[in-house]
């Protein structure tokens, strides 16, 4: 098959504290792969900053991405820009800055090794409204993968890969759809019976 899908539930994710909160593993790649040794090409989690202000891990090898979706938060890169985000706002920057928040959020954050790039986009189905999303693709001379995540933030919804049976998922799971960088999917398709909001993350590697 010239690409999978896989499912991964909320309940199968991995929690842990860090200095301003709580962070969930929501996926990482390649799976065998830990991030307390840097050894990924790329991450998917969600954090809940408790702190009013806290200092971001310095992740020099990385480059990251990170969109709110609960709250407000003002991120200042030392030296760098500084911006306000508000739910399903998003924001990159380079793991190597020492990056201070402030605010009490939830967040979604993607970490991308070198070599590797990928973007957030928030999607808000109409509920019972079947909509037809991109198929992303990328010059296989570049990239051998692409990856499109689909994270359920609120609710629950539906997603057909090609002919296959509609897969669901509810709030906190997550939906991995890894192809060749010429992807050979007809159509991709999410539905939702009611309010729903998700991210989708779209990686090459």
């Amino acid at each position: 098959m010239p690409y999978s899908v896989e499912i991964i539930r909320k309940m199968d994710q991995t929690t842990s504290d860090w200095s301003g909160g709580t962070t969930t593993q929501i996926a990482i790649y390649p799976r065998y792969a830990a991030y307390s040794e840097r050894n990924f090409i790329w991450r998917l989690s969600s954090a809940s900053v408790d702190s009013e202000k806290s200092v971001f891990t310095s992740l020099p090898e990385f480059w990251r991405l990170i969109m709110v979706l609960e709250g407000e938060m003002k991120l200042e890169h030392e030296g760098h820009h500084s911006v306000k985000l508000g739910p399903f706002e998003q924001d990159s920057f380079s793991g190597a800055w020492t990056t201070t928040s402030f605010g009490k959020v939830r967040d979604f954050n993607l970490m991308l090794a070198a070599g590797s790039v990928g973007q957030l986009t928030a999607i808000q189905p109409i509920p019972d409204t079947a909509i037809s999303l991109d198929i992303v693709k990328a010059d296989p001379d570049q990239f051998s993968k692409i990856t499109s995540a689909f994270y359920c933030v609120l609710g629950d919804a539906n997603i057909t890969v090609g002919d296959n049976p509609a897969c669901k998922i509810s709030a906190g799971d997550v939906l991995l759809l890894t192809t060749q960088a010429a992807p050979e999917i007809t159509s991709l398709i999410l539905a939702a019976p009611a309010t729903s909001h998700l991210v989708r993350a779209d990686i090459k590697y």
